[in-house]
């Protein structure tokens, strides 16, 4: 009896001299936040796609939040990935295109680097996209990334400020050292950033997964056959082309072989949804990996992407665009001290609430300049005072003359597009009525109450974020 006590007891003692991770007794939340490239809201089972398989992406809006009207206030990747880190409208941050902002990325005030300066160990893997300068940003502890867009197989990765090549699949390599961070043992909270270059172009999915989706028919929307009659910027002809030799605008593939969607062949949007697949399977690794290392319920998940992704909606694709397929994401949390499992939200959200949000979960300092909004609030209650209205930007871009310079706001009902620099163009859709945005009202009287609030509105917006 009395060997069985002193063996309970030397077990007892065992155990409280293990090694016990710092995050699981820190009232700071670890964070993992998953940013995909050029993924849409709608292209997920939790989405209600017909097909689409993504078990691991849908149990982190099962077991947390799914927020159905998540937006990006610029569809484009450097300019949201900058809103993104830094809280902040392109046009204040400076990240208003896709061009060399390597110096001005280095100096952005971001959240993984507030996060640090609170006490954070802080890791980047992945695509950067500010620049093509792939070396390490101020305020993370490890970083791993690639110049520019990268390449989809057998990439130079610079990792921690020296460069190598990697064999391998891409968005294996990166969910891989993204797993290997979380493995190793913390004394801190930690912040993973994991930025995929899945699923941007040229959508090149794993070995394992070309063959999927070669059946599955393809959904068609209404907008797909939009006439265009009311969308005159897209059918205009005084479109100026690329100047100092950029390269034009490509939209799509030319493959006579695929039923045509809009401009967009099935090819391409099976080829992205294939690619979205190894993303999948990453997450669910990463959700394995903060189990085994009891983190789990102490780590806030987000998931979200950089911009939506047209599929012939409205004779489109790609992006830049203010129509929904443009602006809206995905957007999942998943932290369960404060989220109940399978919480849906409505409410109008936007990319530059993620860094105070973050920064508040974390208890840290959110930065003054930050002009997005905490969404902790929404985490827990249902009926929330929240915005009415968003606003929404882009700036051209020489390569792509097609698509103007343009501002719009957007309410639970109403959308209104404003191209700064032409006349007579301007669209306003009733989204409740016309969710497809298929009928430019803009020139029906009824509406015209409605024009004239949403253009008040868009200049109060304007005004409250020129700083």
């Amino acid at each position: 009896m009395k060997q069985r006590v002193l063996s309970l007891l030397s077990a007892m003692l065992l155990t409280l001299t293990l090694p016990i991770r710092a995050a699981e007794t820190n009232s700071q939340p670890n964070i993992v936040f998953i940013l995909v490239d050029d993924i849409r809201w709608d292209a997920f089972g939790c989405m209600g796609h017909p097909f689409v398989k993504t078990p691991n992406i849908d149990r982190i809006a099962k077991e947390g939040a799914l927020f159905k009207n998540f937006f990006v206030t610029l569809p484009l990747c450097s300019p949201s990935r900058g809103s993104f880190l830094t809280g902040q409208y392109a046009h204040v941050n400076g990240v208003t295109n896709n061009g060399e902002h390597s110096t001005l990325s280095h100096q952005l005030v971001t959240f993984p680097r507030l996060l640090h300066d609170a006490g954070y160990e802080t890791s980047f893997v992945g695509k950067w996209h500010m620049g093509t300068d792939d070396t390490p940003r101020p305020g993370f502890d490890h970083w791993l990334s690639f110049k520019g867009q990268g390449v989809y197989e057998n990439p130079n990765l610079n990792i921690d400020g020296k460069v190598s090549r990697v064999e391998g699949y891409i968005t294996d390599i990166l969910n891989s050292r993204a797993v290997e961070f979380v493995k190793q043992e913390h004394k801190k909270p930690f912040c993973l950033y994991v930025g995929h270059k899945a699923v941007h172009g040229p959508f090149t999915p794993a070995e394992r997964h070309k063959e999927l989706y070669t059946k599955e028919q393809i959904p068609h929307p209404p907008s797909i056959d939009d006439d265009l009659a009311g969308k005159p910027v897209l059918t205009r002809k005084e479109q100026q082309g690329p100047k100092d030799g950029q390269k034009p605008q490509k939209v799509g593939f030319d493959d006579e072989a695929e039923r045509p969607m809009g401009k967009v062949p099935e090819r391409l949007v099976r080829q992205q949804l294939r690619t979205l697949m190894a993303i999948d399977e990453g997450v669910g690794q990463l959700l394995r990996a903060l189990e085994e290392s009891r983190q789990l319920e102490n780590t806030v998940i987000i998931f979200t992407s950089d911009n939506g992704y047209f599929w012939g909606e409205h004779h489109l694709g790609d992006k830049r665009w203010a129509y929904e397929e443009s602006i809206r994401d995905p957007l999942l949390i998943r932290y369960p001290k404060l989220i109940k499992p399978g919480t849906v939200r409505d409410q109008m959200v936007l990319n530059i609430d993620i860094a105070p949000t973050l920064l508040e979960l974390a208890h840290a300092p959110v930065s003054r300049s930050m002009q997005g909004r905490s969404l902790v609030p929404l985490f827990n209650k249902d009926s929330v005072e929240w915005r009415k209205s968003a606003l929404f930007e882009y700036f051209q871009e020489k390569a792509y003359p097609r698509t103007p310079t343009w501002q719009a706001i957007r309410t639970e009902q109403w959308k209104y597009i404003h191209y700064t620099e032409l006349e007579g163009m301007d669209e306003l859709y009733n989204l409740k009525a016309d969710s497809y945005e298929m009928k430019n009202l803009i020139k029906e009287q009824s509406a015209r109450s409605s024009l004239q609030e949403l253009k008040s509105e868009l200049g109060k917006l304007l005004k409250q974020t020129s700083n």
